[in-house]
């Protein structure tokens, strides 16, 4: 059954009735559509369009279609309706009546979706917020686990300064804050209602729609009845957080594979999460971290998929906008699952102590340690960094730990070095020297991790 059919006179062509449909996919807003449709069904009765034994007839018929939803959700892709809101139309006719024709009285499709898709919105983004603060407290009980094991800080992929595992840990809790500060932010502008705002220029009923918005658990209603049906705005914001965040699961995915590598050979990661070769028995592969990878690009393709549909396109509705909803389910679940992965690698993975220590030594990551000793002793730093370099390359050239160069090699560039130059470059006494706010010792990592365990109430 069509809802607009009255105006026309011929059937419509099936090959555009296929390409016109959206029922497809749109079907699981179906809970939204039947929360809405109840709250709208109130609002008509403070009208007169509707008695309150009418009202209560309609609302009964929608929450028992709602659970026979539940029971059978893709029950509704058998059906030929062109959408979910003619779906949920059709089902309530055949319950009630001619009765279930005048719930549509003063409201458009357009309003409807844009209404059941920010409240989609809202729902799975309070799912999204407690997969971040999960990983973020997964991130903090190992940075516990493993606050002592020291690894090499990279820049360029290089070797650079000895930093904590704990400490990398903390580096994605603050990546992870901002993406929870950024979701809470996008809910703020997205918590406003659009139902009640008709097709285009409100609706010609006396519906009081701040009143029906807080009774959805919205923050309040709409100010342009224009813009509040052609707004997509916060999918593409919802979609942009999207992006950011899986960009961070990303990067932490190149990590950890860089870290299991042979060649790292930092971290193991559970038979339980890693596949094997069907030609090299021998491989044991990160899967997850790869897939997690793979699909970053996936949910950056959804938003600039919403971008390029509402470039240029005209106030207010067009069908374009049908175009909104499968790229932006498609995201969310992506995240949610990547979220939750990520979480799942995190909690099964064992570092290898000595492999971490011995790369932090080989890679000359105290280097900078020798050119602040020299600063100490009246160098400049320009200076110190020249001669400390020199020293790096004797090292290499003896094919030693800067802590295994004898004392006199060191005084080939400097005589101000002296033999307390091995207390000042260890690992451990680089770390501990970096007591500033955001710094690598240890005993700033573990007040952070302090700090962040009263913040996410772990005991």
């Amino acid at each position: 059954m069509s809802l607009w059919g009255g105006r026309f006179l011929d059937e419509s062509n099936k090959l555009f009735k296929k390409f016109n449909t959206s029922l497809s996919f749109d079907y699981i807003l179906a809970k939204e559509d039947i929360f809405a449709s109840i709250a709208w069904s109130k609002s008509l009765v403070e009208t007169g369009v509707l008695t309150k034994n009418e009202q209560k007839r309609i609302e009964t018929a929608l929450i028992s279609l709602k659970e026979e939803i539940y029971k059978n959700p893709e029950s509704i892709l058998q059906s030929d309706c062109e959408d979910i809101h003619s779906w949920i139309e059709v089902n309530l006719i055949e319950k009630v009546g001619e009765l279930g024709k005048k719930l549509h009285t003063g409201r458009s499709r357009n309003d409807q979706i844009t209404t059941d898709l920010k409240l989609w919105c809202k729902s799975n983004i309070q799912i999204l917020l407690e997969n971040i603060l999960n990983l973020q407290k997964s991130f903090i009980l190992t940075a516990e686990l493993y606050h002592d094991v020291i690894i090499p800080g990279y820049t360029h992929l290089q070797r650079a300064q000895p930093i904590t595992f704990a400490y990398w840990c903390l580096a994605y809790v603050e990546m992870l804050k901002r993406d929870f500060d950024r979701l809470k932010d996008t809910l703020k502008r997205l918590n406003i209602s659009p139902l009640g705002s008709g097709a285009l220029s409100g609706t010609g009923w006396n519906i009081n729609r701040e009143k029906l918005a807080l009774s959805m658990g919205f923050s309040c209603a709409t100010n342009n009845a224009l813009d509040s049906v052609s707004d997509r705005d916060y999918i593409v914001e919802l979609l942009s957080s999207a992006s950011i965040s899986m960009m961070h699961l990303s990067r932490f995915s190149e990590d950890l594979i860089f870290f299991n590598s042979s060649e790292s050979n930092f971290i193991e990661l559970s038979d339980s999460i890693t596949s094997g070769s069907s030609l090299m028995p021998q491989k044991k592969n990160p899967d997850p971290l790869e897939l997690i990878r793979g699909k970053c690009g996936r949910v950056y393709g959804s938003l600039l998929s919403i971008l390029v549909v509402l470039k240029a396109l005209p106030l207010s509705y067009n069908k374009d906008m049908q175009e909104d909803k499968e790229n932006l389910f498609d995201a969310i679940k992506t995240w949610n699952n990547s979220l939750s992965i990520a979480n799942l690698v995190l909690n099964n993975i064992k570092l290898n102590r000595l492999s971490c220590y011995q790369a932090a030594e080989k890679g000359y990551s105290n280097a900078t340690e020798v050119a602040d000793y020299l600063v100490k002793k009246g160098v400049t730093f320009r200076e110190a960094h020249h001669i400390s370099g020199k020293i790096v390359l004797q090292a290499i050239n003896d094919n030693k730990a800067l802590k295994d160069l004898d004392l006199s090699k060191f005084q080939l560039y400097s005589n101000l070095i002296e033999n307390d130059i091995y207390s000042h470059i260890t690992l451990e006494a680089c770390i501990k020297k970096r007591k500033s706010k955001g710094g690598v010792a240890f005993s700033q990592v573990e007040q952070e991790i302090i700090k962040e365990k009263i913040r996410l109430n772990i005991v």
